[in-house]
């Protein structure tokens, strides 16, 4: 995994495009064909708050048309008549029979899913503390009575590892990453009462969001190029020398393989993508450059050159940018920067500027 922005490095001031996110995301969470998202990428938004709204207003009230998700929970309940199993031993212990009832177990088939309370507490969360325009704060609204018989919980408690998706939920991809994005990136803050949220998603999520946006668009458009968060192997001499198992592991942020060639590609999303070192000379991270650069020197195990490493940094607002194209004991090594800000058509022929690496 590529290193994430520090704590307390934040990019507040590093424009990207509203619009630019929602494709992002669009790609991240594998919803980039969705019937809705020519109308929202044209659509103009304040804040990034407004964009959130947006896609949950369009996508829970798509959700609501085709049928909200719904799934069967094993319920356990004291009845005059026979539903589902008779527990036997607790309609004794709890001596139902002498008020004439019985203790059943049965499956009911309801709306009190994991992904529908992710979704209510999302939208609660936005009309109380967001920076959404009134309007998106009413359709929020208009929609939260489609959720009555959902459990409201607290975002804190989510647990994100247990989500998971079907074929019935295929749908809930973008939603769920939506409300991922702004329950890590715009949690309330710690103040007693207070349901005010962060002015812009934390470094950690845009990090973690860029990272997987720029693997889902090589897979979406150079499939032919097997994008992967590969795995790199240490070319070792003798795999059973002492201590082999301590190495750390290197994975991937993006692999690209085209014929003989393969790229490796970090992505970095940083405030400041240059290191201020000795004499105020700013160069590119020496971690960064050394962890690429051992990526590919062990990924090219046939020693022919035949890979190649690339930092891409997101841009920033300084006026000096990564721009490195060299050649280190026969590998070619560079570091490019995506400018976020710039019009979807121009962001597109950056990335396909990267594809020339493997060709």
């Amino acid at each position: 995994m590529g290193g994430h922005a520090e704590n307390g490095d934040r990019v507040r001031d590093r424009p990207i495009v509203i619009r630019n996110v929602y494709v992002m995301m669009a790609y991240a969470f594998g919803s980039i064909h969705d019937t809705g998202k020519d109308r929202l990428s044209a659509e103009s938004f304040d804040t990034l708050h407004d964009l959130m709204a947006e896609i949950l207003i369009h996508g829970v009230g798509s959700q609501v048309k085709r049928g909200l998700h719904r799934d069967y929970r094993r319920r356990s309940e004291e009845l005059t008549t026979v539903r589902g199993r008779i527990d036997v031993t607790r309609t004794v212990s709890n001596r139902s029979m002498v008020r004439g009832r019985l203790v059943c177990e049965f499956d009911e088939y309801e709306l009190d899913t994991l992904h529908n309370r992710i979704l209510k507490c999302v939208m609660i969360l936005l009309i109380r503390g967001g920076d959404v325009s009134k309007a998106r704060k009413d359709a929020l609204r208009r929609l939260l009575p489609y959720l009555d018989a959902v459990t409201q919980i607290s975002p804190t408690s989510i647990r994100w590892d247990q989500l998971s998706f079907t074929r019935s939920t295929a749908s809930y991809r973008m939603l769920m990453g939506t409300c991922e994005l702004v329950i890590r990136g715009l949690l309330p803050t710690e103040e007693s009462g207070s349901n005010s949220l962060l002015s812009w998603v934390t470094d950690e999520a845009m990090h973690s969001l860029y990272e997987r946006f720029l693997r889902q668009y090589y897979r979406t458009h150079h499939p032919e190029l097997s994008p992967a968060a590969a795995s790199v192997k240490w070319d070792l001499e003798d795999a059973t020398a002492s201590g082999v198992g301590q190495l750390p592991a290197m994975r991937t942020d993006i692999t690209l393989r085209g014929g003989q060639h393969t790229l490796i590609i970090d992505a970095k999303y940083y405030s400041n993508t240059l290191r201020t070192g000795q004499y105020g000379k700013e160069s590119i991270d020496s971690a960064n450059l050394y962890q690429i650069l051992a990526y590919t020197k062990n990924a090219d195990v046939r020693r022919d050159g035949s890979a190649s490493g690339m930092l891409l940094y997101a841009r920033t607002t300084a006026d000096l940018q990564p721009d490195l194209d060299v050649v280190i004991q026969g590998n070619r090594i560079g570091a490019r920067t995506l400018d976020l800000n710039l019009s979807w058509e121009h962001l597109r022929g950056q990335l396909e500027e990267v594809t020339s690496w493997v060709e």
